[in-house]
């Protein structure tokens, strides 16, 4: 059985994860009923003396007598010799810490080949992977660089390699046919390789960026450019007077499973229009922010330019926990990109 490891080392790849115990990942590879063997490939920074580091470290464990006939270690790495690796390996292995997997392009050209992914649930992964595909680790979270968090998933490697991985490819049939293997490469050809391709990549890049973009640029260009001339105007306005916006008095009120919140808002001479308050409160364990649009509810009938903004959430989390800001809103234009001004309540 042969496992592929490649990539750029790097110390958010966390490329020496199978290391973390040597002496399993070497009873892994040498079991005499079962043999596993792992080419590895990649390069590290000039500048990158951690990278390096982590290359070395291979290097010597796979000059161990023992070692040496299970592992090789391949140089120059590049995309041909990718190539050669991806129409080879019966399983791919990519181990990044989430969530810096830009993508893993890598286990998506394995999959025509008929290889299989064992991957961390980051980047591509994290769309494609179902338990009749391949094989995941972690549990789509982000943990930082906790080294017990580490040391945890690669326990988790191993046992995947020991219980699932090796034996499903050693389990034949009469006929020495491993069928639970051969269902496992028929599916994940059939379920993702006409999803995870260049073609997708293409489409998806133009119908939802390209082509938005140059409808954008038709619409600012209108009028022999008077539109794009009134976002200018929009935003020396909010230059001049974004100082004049404040905060007022906060209230909460609790109702059954809810928090209804209304928030007093100063907004000097800005148009309400020109700005949207939003309600914020930090993912909870490395999930996505809430982010809830706070409804324009009556103006301070005592101060011309106060207005009350009102939004309702979830009383599951604290009332401490969510937090008003404003940020710029205008029709057609990207925020924060193209302004990123922000005012928090405190």
């Amino acid at each position: 059985m042969t496992l592929g490891f490649a990539r750029r080392f790097a110390t958010y790849k966390r490329p020496n994860l199978l290391l973390h115990d040597p002496e399993r990942l070497l009873r892994i590879l040498t079991n005499p009923e079962r043999p596993v063997q792992l080419i590895i490939a990649g390069k590290a920074h000039p500048e990158d003396q951690a990278g390096q580091a982590l290359i070395r470290e291979w290097i010597s464990f796979i000059r161990q007598p023992a070692t040496r006939p299970h592992i090789v270690f391949l140089s120059d790495y590049d995309m041909l010799l990718s190539e050669r690796l991806v129409q080879g390996v019966d399983v791919w292995i990519n181990t990044p810490r989430r969530p810096w997997e830009a993508c893993g392009t890598s286990g998506m050209k394995v999959l025509v080949n008929g290889g299989l992914n064992l991957s961390e649930l980051d980047g591509w992964w994290s769309e494609a992977y179902a338990p009749e595909v391949g094989w995941a680790l972690g549990d789509g979270r982000e943990h930082g660089d906790d080294p017990a968090w580490d040391a945890a998933e690669a326990d988790a490697l191993y046992d995947l390699l020991e219980r699932e991985v090796v034996p499903e490819f050693y389990a034949r049939d009469v006929s020495g046919i491993p069928a639970a293997w051969v269902e496992r490469m028929r599916e994940s050809m059939a379920r993702l390789t006409p999803c995870f391709s260049a073609s997708r990549t293409v489409c998806e890049y133009a119908e939802e960026h390209y082509l938005p973009a140059a409808a954008a640029y038709r619409a600012r260009a209108a009028e022999k450019g008077a539109v794009g001339q009134r976002i200018v105007d929009w935003q020396q306005s909010l230059a001049e007077k974004w100082a004049e916006l404040r905060f007022g008095e906060v209230k909460v009120e609790a109702r059954g499973d809810e928090h209804t919140f209304e928030v007093a808002v100063y907004l000097g001479d800005l148009d309400p229009d020109a700005i949207r308050v939003e309600f914020y409160a930090d993912g909870v364990t490395g999930g996505e922010p809430l982010r809830q649009e706070m409804k324009l509810v009556r103006k301070l009938a005592d101060v011309p330019v106060g207005y009350v903004y009102a939004a309702t959430v979830n009383a599951d989390r604290e009332a401490g926990d969510y937090t008003a800001r404003l940020v710029p809103n205008r029709a057609g234009v990207a925020i924060p990109l193209e302004d990123s001004r922000i005012l928090w309540q405190r």
